[in-house]
């Protein structure tokens, strides 16, 4: 394999291991309380500005991962509390405007507060370095993207299937009228799910800003919406599908703009939403799920 293919596959790994971590939030969240939060894209922006501003102060990196993630959950929790509690019951299309308004008030408020003025986000200097990996080398940066990513999404998946709090949301999101009638604390399963999920979003932030240099408010957006469509071609509402269909989408994004001619790399939204068209028309409940039932 040659040294260019090898790190368009790198390139696409660590931008696909991104739009996993969001769009398990995404699933997360759908498969509980059947509504998309399109507000969770603003997540990652919360955690790169989080990110930046304790890298202002000096705080070791370690440390900056687990503030980002407490700081994401509580971002989660606190969207769950006032906008989505309030309206669990009402119909889809009312839970879809309010998390659209929830999403531009916490980009205009980030443009009041921090101004639209991209801001230059560096990981620490080492992590330019390349990794020799055989007869091939890699950004360190981007391994770490990937590193990190797997294990999130392992600790995830620990806690999903093998914890009590796991069974719970599992149980809720099959049913979350039978969850509650066997003593199930549902407004509690759902709060953490929203916890666990936001956490992601903004761990993808910090990964976002290292990965492409510069953030700035409007910056989940982009992967906000790159994360919706990741979950839509893994299945909505699948944990599995989500993570699979970002890796998926990651992977075509890089390789479609890397191995054509130069003149196609402006047309890779183009290639992606063509992709997501094909995806609904062909399995319309997503690659990596059999049946999505609705729940009524």
């Amino acid at each position: 394999m040659s040294q260019y293919v090898f790190q368009q596959i790198i390139n696409g790994l660590a931008l696909g291991s991104l739009y996993a971590l969001v769009a398990i939030g995404f699933s997360m969240i759908y498969g509980i309380v059947r509504l998309i939060n399109f507000a969770h894209g603003d997540l990652v922006m919360i955690g790169a500005f989080t990110t930046l501003g304790l890298v202002a102060y000096g705080v070791p990196w370690p440390l900056i991962l687990m503030f980002v993630l407490l700081v994401g959950a509580l971002a989660g929790m606190t969207i769950e509390a006032t906008v989505f509690r309030p309206m669990r019951g009402a119909q889809q299309v009312t839970g879809f405007i309010a998390t659209l308004a929830v999403s531009i008030v916490i980009q205009n408020t980030g443009l009041m507060i921090l101004s639209g003025q991209p801001r230059n986000f560096l990981f620490p200097a080492f992590m330019r370095q390349r990794v020799q990996i055989g007869t091939v080398s890699a950004s360190l940066t981007d391994l770490t993207i990937i590193g990190l990513t797997v294990v999130l999404i392992a600790l995830l998946l620990v806690i999903v299937y093998r914890t009590r709090l796991g069974t719970a949301m599992r149980a809720t999101a099959d049913n979350l009228a039978a969850a509650r009638l066997m003593g199930i604390a549902v407004n509690r399963t759902i709060l953490t799910a929203f916890a666990i999920g936001s956490a992601l979003a903004a761990a993808a932030g910090l990964l976002w800003g290292g990965k492409f240099g510069q953030i700035d408010p409007l910056l989940g957006f982009a992967p906000g919406l790159k994360a919706f469509i990741a979950c839509v071609i893994g299945g909505v509402g699948s944990i599995g599908g989500a993570m699979l269909g970002g890796y998926l989408l990651g992977l075509a994004e890089v390789l479609f703009v890397g191995l054509l001619p130069p003149e196609f790399a402006g047309y890779r939204d183009v290639f992606v939403f063509t992709m997501l068209i094909l995806i609904l028309l062909l399995k319309p409940s997503g690659l990596f799920v059999r049946h999505v039932e609705e729940r009524a």
